[in-house]
């Protein structure tokens, strides 16, 4: 694959990553709130712990983007499902 090709692909991937590790940190946030109500503190901490490195691995996506050129116009919003 050409470089240009791989520059495009991720520039239609990374978008679909960002939002998919932001839906992940929605839920692991949902997920610590619930655990608060059961006093899991253990669980708790991991689970902040783990919305933490994902925010950390979005800053990196979405630099990735960036150095890419940022995302594709598409005329449709395809979404690829792994």
């Amino acid at each position: 694959m050409s470089e240009q090709n791989t520059s495009n692909k991720l520039r239609v991937l990374l978008p679909h990553w960002i939002e998919h590790n932001n839906n992940h940190i929605a839920e692991f946030r949902k997920w610590a709130g619930e655990a608060r109500t059961d006093s899991e503190q253990e669980i708790i901490q991991l689970l902040e712990k783990a919305i933490s490195d994902m925010g950390e691995a979005g800053k990196s996506l979405c630099e990735a983007l960036e150095k890419v050129g940022g995302p594709l116009a598409s005329k449709s919003e395809h979404h690829h499902h792994h």
